[in-house]
């Protein structure tokens, strides 16, 4: 009987570096929900599909469900628990609080990060734009009228941010 190979390597998640030795074939999702007890990035389809695992790997959205832990080692992995500083929320945190765009909340971590590195990229994104960023997150409960509401609203050049002041 053949034991699974393990693989040592260092992870940055949310600022903070851990070295870990797991299973070479263990999914960044796993590590992260598992081993570092980060269970604010959800664990949907386990395909690709869904976008509810979304992390950010060097600022660029990531499916952690299909991406191996070992594939971005020494890189910089952000988590919904690292978006904001500590006792803090994030713009679009709060903007998808206060429009009550979360729904049931599972889709929420993944269009929050997808919506995150879209706003570092592009900070006045039109309507249009944020659909195809968000385009491969899914929401299970209804429709994404409020979801893109609110990232129009946490976008930093947004009118519409400036207007609910």
């Amino acid at each position: 009987m053949s034991e699974t190979p393990l693989k040592p390597f260092r992870l940055r998640v949310n600022g903070e570096q851990h070295d870990l030795t797991v299973p070479a074939h263990r999914t960044l999702l796993e590590v992260l929900r598992e081993d570092l007890r980060l269970t604010g990035t959800k664990h949907g389809c386990d395909l690709g599909e869904c976008g509810a695992c979304t992390v950010l790997v060097d600022g660029v959205p990531r499916l952690s469900c299909i991406t191996l832990a070992a594939q971005v080692a020494g890189r910089e992995v952000t988590t919904i628990e690292g978006l904001a500083p500590p006792g803090a929320l994030h713009p679009l945190q709060e903007s998808f609080a206060s429009l009550g765009a979360a729904q049931c909340g599972y889709c929420t971590p993944g269009m929050i990060i997808t919506a995150a590195a879209l706003l570092d990229e592009e900070p006045d994104p039109d309507l249009d734009r944020i659909r195809d960023a968000l385009a491969g997150n899914m929401c299970r409960c209804t429709g994404y009228i409020k979801i893109l509401e609110a990232v129009r609203l946490a976008a930093p050049g947004s009118a519409d941010r400036e207007a609910s002041r």
